[in-house]
Order: structure tokens, then sequence, then C-alpha cells
């Protein structure tokens, strides 16, 4: 049997993938989540008899730091390979053909432009004996750049394709927001249709270990001039936000061979291949990103549509990774960002409801255009799970801390300052005390609805190291302080406009689920949208004009008012 090296990259457009206490709340979340261990994660691989059975989901994770998972991850990636397998290959055959190479820890297939394996072996060893054996195609061409990588290519004339292939492959895709709405429709309460959203569109276990594939292919490249250097995914790869399809955003991190943080050795020798000077260090991260760019574009197996946005407040490599089907941002100085990363998995792992409510207005912002993956004037995903943190942080008694408790919790390790900015908070799960909050999904739901339809977005400020609602710095229309950069306002880009559809979309969408007649459906192949469902359709109130300023009554009487007013204008539904 015969692999060889994938070629470079074709012109193909790219293809992206879409890819605690008290009574009935602890019930309901251990069955969300006995429901989800048995739904989500290694269980999306179909088991085989004669394959060593997977990794079973480590209950555990949720108490290890966002680093040691991290770690945990990239040593994954570094054990496994990419391959491209013709369309009838024949599953037994080449995972028996694996196995000469050393014991094979993990695999699963999926889909783009045609179909891939990701294999990790229990051993690096078993990676090198695998490369040593794959065969180098002749191009006969002396123009061709020559160039390794773990991606390959199994021929389909080896003994491992037959007549007709029983691979199954995973779907790395979201579903269609109508059969969204079908779905969630049929269940029972709108705490379950929340729990089937998050589960149906959150990252699996085998879509996370391919982003992670990914950076470690990418690090290659890069190694080629900074041997030393790692490539980490940030952002919704990691942070537990992600949806299929996401993005993936990398980090060029050369702080390990930068010599920040080491001392004069003994020897008084000193390396001079890093000591040319620039102007500022934006300017060196630049000049780095261009050439790392320049190598992923004429070296990079499968990476389509590089583009150097050198200068971007963040400058970046923007590429399609064309096998895996991600479209990829590659950064380096960022290191506030992975702190950004951290912090939202540590509120994510410290109660489930913070991931269901973040995913559900996540999808309802996104299918009512108030975000959009185009840059604009739009609210952006961070901002809004930003602003579901902060409400989670005002509710009676708080479900989740303010960010300034958990830097009073840290310890001398978690201590981190970055460019200038207090990064610190606690790593430590064992030292943050769980919230005994007991309300329900659907409560919060209609709570945070309420909750910004009736928000002074014109005199307050967002800010969760306070958790409280602070005066606006300045005269931009949404003002969402940045946890780490204070001065900074992460959501200084939205409009006047972007925001009042915001705040009409919260108004209409808190009065459909306060409606007598939101209630679960009974039979019928084709269930009437209800619930969460609902929030789903399209808005009556997409195009929203400014209106006049009206003087602020309390909450609760400016909610009533409020719903009386929609409800005039809104036929009932029968």
């Amino acid at each position: 049997m015969r692999i060889a090296f994938a070629g470079m990259a074709s012109s193909i457009a790219v293809h992206r993938l879409h890819m605690r206490k008290g009574g009935n709340l602890v019930k309901c979340l251990q069955k969300v989540e006995n429901y989800l261990h048995r739904r989500v994660g290694t269980t999306a691989v179909p088991a085989h008899t004669d394959v060593p059975k997977k990794e079973e989901s480590n209950e555990k994770d949720h108490h290890l730091s966002f680093y040691t998972l991290q770690t945990q991850r990239k040593e994954q990636a570094e054990r496994s390979v990419l391959i491209s397998c013709p369309p009838k290959t024949n599953e037994k055959k080449i995972f028996k053909f694996l196995s000469l190479h050393g014991d094979v820890q993990k695999y699963f297939t999926y889909e783009s432009y045609g179909m891939y394996a990701v294999v990790e072996f229990k051993s690096k060893d078993s990676v090198s004996s695998l490369l040593d054996g794959a065969f180098i195609p002749n191009n006969n061409h002396e123009s061709m750049v020559p160039y390794k990588s773990r991606l390959l290519s199994l021929r389909a004339q080896t003994e491992v394709t037959n007549q007709q292939s029983n691979i199954r492959t995973h779907p790395q895709t979201t579903i269609p927001i109508n059969e969204l709405i079908e779905k969630v429709s049929k269940e029972e309460s709108i705490d379950q249709q929340i729990v089937f959203l998050t589960e149906t569109y959150q990252l699996t276990e085998e879509n996370t270990r391919l982003r992670f594939l990914v950076c470690s292919l990418v690090k290659d490249i890069a190694a080629a001039y900074f041997p030393e250097c790692s490539i980490e995914p940030f952002g919704s790869s990691v942070n537990g936000f992600g949806k299929l399809g996401c993005d993936l955003d990398m980090f060029l991190d050369l702080d390990g061979i930068s010599g920040r943080n080491l001392k004069m050795p003994k020897s008084g020798l000193a390396m001079e291949y890093q000591m040319k000077r620039a102007t500022s260090e934006r300017s060196v991260t630049q000049k780095i990103l261009s050439v790392i760019g320049e190598c992923v574009d004429e070296f990079g197996p499968g990476c389509v549509g590089v583009q150097k946005i050198l200068n971007a407040r963040c400058p970046l490599v923007r590429f399609a990774h064309q096998p895996s089907g991600f479209q990829c941002d590659l950064t380096a100085n960022n290191r506030v960002a992975i702190k950004s990363s951290e912090l939202l998995h540590l509120y994510g792992q410290l109660d489930p409801r913070v991931r269901y409510l973040v995913f559900t207005v996540r999808c309802w912002a996104r299918v009512h255009g108030v975000t959009s993956s185009i840059p604009g004037a739009w609210i952006t995903n961070f901002s809004l799970t930003v602003m579901v943190l902060f409400f989670l942080q005002r509710r009676s008694p708080p479900i989740i801390p303010t960010l300034d408790h958990l830097r009073e919790l840290a310890g001398p390790a978690d201590k981190s300052v970055i460019e200038g900015n207090d990064c610190t908070f606690v790593s430590d799960f064992d030292r943050i005390r769980l919230s005994s909050n007991t309300e329900t999904l659907e409560k919060l739901l209609c709570e945070f609805l309420e909750f910004y339809a009736t928000f002074q977005f014109n005199k307050k400020s967002i800010n969760i190291r306070k958790g409280r609602e602070q005066n606006k710095p300045e005269a931009s229309a949404l003002h969402i302080q940045n946890p780490f950069e204070t001065t900074l306002n992460v959501s200084k880009n939205v409009n006047g406009t972007q925001l009042e559809r915001f705040v009409a979309l919260c108004q209409e969408s808190a009065w459909l689920l306060q409606q007598r007649d939101t209630v679960s459906p009974k039979g019928g192949k084709t269930p009437t949208p209800w619930g969460l469902g609902t929030l789903l359709l399209p808005s009556q109130v997409a195009a929203v004009k400014s209106r006049k300023k009206r003087n602020r009554e309390p909450a609760s009487e400016r909610m009533k008012s409020l719903l009386e007013s929609l409800k005039n204008k809104t036929q009932p539904r029968t």
C-alpha cells in the first residue's frame, strides 16, 4: 500500500463546515448533563467491534484548568495525521493498515471536498513511522516546490479500497433554521428546547480535535522560521461557546523563544538571530505575520485564499484550510484575547445555564440579523456573550461572580499582566463558591429579554468587572467595557440603528414568550412553532425606525406598558 502526500492547494472555492442546589432545577440540570453526555462528544463516533473503544468523555474535565485542557488537546494534535480518502474505502482495512505503525488512540471521518480521516496515534513515533513509509509523488516539474506535511492522501488503487465503501462520516454542519424550529417545537418545555438547541449547535468532540490538528499543521509551516513556536486556537473554538462552522482563530506564540523570561546564562553567550530591531512591537508583529503568510500561501497544503491584513488594529493573516473547511485567522501578539478565551471558558464551566443561555441568545440574534459574520455596525458575538454574563451577574442571587471577585480569589500563580493590563483571575475552580440561584432556563431567557428591552443604553455602560451598570464614559450607542483593556469599548462599532433593532427584538420576543398560548402542542407530524420556536421565526420588527425618547418608568411598569402596546399592534395567534 502507498500513501502520497497531498499536493498544493487547488483553486476550488472554499467550502466552510457548518461544520446544584434546590429541587426541580437540580433534576433538570442532571437530566440535561446526562442527555449531553449521551449525545455529544466522543459518542458521536460509531463504535466498531474490531476497533479500540473510543475515549470516554472525562466527566472531570470541567475541573481542569483552561491551560491544562489546551495542553492536552495540543498533545493529541501532535500525535495525529489528516488523510484524504477515496470514495470507496474499506474502513476495516485502512484501520488495520494504520495499526501496523502503532496503536491508534482514536479516529473519525468527515466530508469536506471529499472524505477525510483524522487519525490520532498513541505515540508520535507512530506518526514518524507512517510518514517514513509514505511515498512522495513525482510531478516531473522542477518548478514545483516540495513540502512535507502530516496531510496525506490515500491512493485509490490500494487494497483498502473496494467496490463498496463502509465508512460512516460524521456531520460537521448545523441543521437549517427551519428544521431547527420544527425540532425544538417537538420538545415538551422551553428548558428542553434550549438544551436541544445547544446540543445541536455546539462544537463536537471531533470538530474540536480537527481544529487543534489544523493549528498543529500550520505550526509545522511556521516552525521553518521559528522552530520553538506554537500555534494555539482561541476564541469560540476553545471558550465553550463555539458553534459548528465558526471561524478558527489562531494565535502564533513566540514567547518561548523571545528571551523575555530568560536570565543571563553563566556562559555569557547570546544569540543574535532574533536581535533585528524594528520601530515598534506592532511593526515586529506585521513583519512576522507577513513572512508566515507568505509561507502558508506558497507552501501550505490545502491553504487557499490567503490574505495578509496587516494594517488592521490587530494584524492578521486570513486563509481557508480546504481539507477541514475552516476559515482561519492567524494573529500574533494577541495574548489578551487568549485570557478572554480562558475567562469565558471559566464562566461557562461554573454553571451549565451560562452556556445554554449564550447559545440560545446567539442563535436568536443571528437569525434576526443582530449579529453577522461580516464586519460592520452589528453587535458581535463577543459583545453579546458579555451582555449575557452581565445579566447573570445581576440576578438575585448572582449566578456567576464578577471579574473583580475572581481576581480576589486568585493565587500567586494566577497573576497575569499583559501590556500593562491586569488580567489576573483565579484558575482553580475549587476556590469559587457556586451560586445558590435556582432559576430555570425559561425564566432566565425571558428575564434576559426584558432586562435589555428596558436597559438605559443611552446613559449606562455594561461592566462585568464590577457586575453593575456605570455611567457611559463616551457617546457611543452601546458601551461594553473590555474586561481586561478597561479603557476600550468592545462595542464601539455598534451604531444607534442596530442597537434600536436589538432593543425592539428584545421587546417583541419578551412579549411572545409571555403569551398564554405559548404552550407545548400535542401530536402532529409538523408541530406548530411554540416557545423558543416562535422566537426564531421572522420578526415583525425587523425594520425599526428611530423612536422619540421617552421618560423612563420603573422596569415592571415599562414592561407592562410595552406588552399592552405590542399586544394591540400584533395579531394574536390562534
